[in-house]
């Protein structure tokens, strides 16, 4: 029987020479510029009724070198530029599946800048990766191996906002396996006060890593505000604001991946609830706070690592009453503001903490279908699932 490995992609920082850093800044502008012809060229198609498909604008590619106003596309390697016309022709795909909205042309200012080789495009040598169109291999900084045998499918150069330059390897991880079953589950409860509530009582602080470097990124911005545009001072102060930025995402980063491995090799179920984060920070006096606390990132961490190990997670839906709910003898308060952290139940006289018994709540609706059978299913295994019946506080008497 055949073993499908995971694919997973490793990310390393590097360090261009000039030369090497002209170069992909070069590939980069040609990506975006064809990219935004092929979208262009398929819009009015569209609105001429007629089908245009990848293979239509790797045509059009072609006669775009030709000309003498496009010939610099020459300059720089096809292969980036046919596949940001695979990924043109994968938006449209998502697009017409009612997946994502139409295709939006790239900026210069606010577009990632990144370009993709496949395997024609690189070679990867004796722990030396060098891209097409170059001479010398890129200096970059191994942080950990590659899996032994590797055979890389993409690179991915990219450069963010910080000017940080990063390449990113995808190939299959034979490391990558289920783990061992196991009966433990789990109910989590994110929060403001604390990051994660577990129902095992357990409490994850909130180490809020954007309040912790308030100060210096409102320095930085507003040394930032103060600059001439088009300067490049104004330039300079965009790339402290940026590292700043970046400092703040990165530690939040590293914190999901800790807490998200160990919640997955340690259980076998994985409970949580079907927030809306999009909606939720329109709340304006939490929007920072709830952007800051990453809950949206530690779900699509949780989700694609339970995957790779073989467990299950389980999104109880959003209007599942899990704070109300008395965990020990299921009443539902009728009202419970945030302000209200402890609380105790006026039918068993049971004392909760709001964001435990929350966490309780949820595993319990987590894992009802398993001992009741699939009939009372307040939850949704998989985003897009069909959503609960709201349950109710019963009516107090007159």
């Amino acid at each position: 029987m055949a073993v499908n490995h995971v694919k997973r992609a490793f990310k390393y920082r590097f360090y261009p020479r000039h030369a090497q850093a002209a170069e992909l800044l070069r590939t980069f502008g040609c990506v975006r510029k064809v990219y935004n012809l092929a979208l262009a060229a398929r819009t009015e198609a569209w609105a001429r009724r007629e089908r245009v498909d990848y293979h239509t604008t790797s045509a059009m590619l072609t006669a775009w070198k030709r000309t003498e106003e496009l010939a610099y596309l020459n300059e720089v390697s096809s292969v980036p530029l046919q596949q940001t016309l695979r990924h043109l022709q994968s938006a449209f795909t998502h697009f017409f599946a009612k997946r994502a909205k139409y295709p939006r042309l790239k900026s210069r200012k606010t577009s990632r800048k990144s370009a993709e080789y496949t395997t024609s495009g690189f070679r990867l040598r004796d722990g030396a990766l060098t891209l097409a169109k170059m001479a010398d291999p890129l200096d970059v900084v191994w942080s950990r191996p590659l899996p032994e045998g590797a055979k890389p499918s993409t690179v991915t150069v990219s450069q963010d906002p910080a000017g940080r330059w990063f390449v990113s390897i995808l190939c299959e991880d034979p490391l990558v396996k289920p783990l061992p079953a196991t009966d433990a589950a789990i109910g989590i409860d994110v929060g403001l006060n604390h990051l994660l509530a577990l129902s095992t009582g357990e409490k994850i602080a909130n180490p809020r890593h954007e309040r912790r470097d308030r100060t210096r990124l409102a320095k930085a911005q507003l040394e930032l505000s103060r600059k001439a545009r088009g300067s490049a001072n104004r330039a300079k102060a965009r790339r402290r604001v940026a590292r700043v930025h970046a400092r703040i995402a990165d530690r939040r980063r590293d914190l999901l991946h800790q807490l998200t491995t160990r919640l997955v090799r340690e259980n076998q179920t994985l409970v949580i609830e079907d927030l809306t984060v999009r909606t939720m920070v329109r709340n304006r006096p939490l929007a920072r706070a709830i952007a800051d606390a990453g809950w949206r990132e530690f779900r699509c961490l949780l989700e694609y690592k339970a995957a790779w190990y073989g467990r299950e997670v389980i999104a109880v839906d959003r209007f599942f009453p899990s704070s109300k709910l008395c965990s020990g003898c299921g009443s539902v308060r009728e009202r419970l503001p945030l302000s209200v952290r402890t609380w105790t139940c006026g039918n068993c006289g049971a004392a909760h903490d709001r964001d435990v018994n929350a966490a309780k709540n949820l595993l319990a609706a987590g894992l009802a279908p398993t001992v009741c059978g699939a009939g009372v299913r307040p939850q949704r295994s998989s985003p897009g699932g069909q959503s609960a019946m709201k349950q109710k506080a019963p009516r107090r008497e007159p």
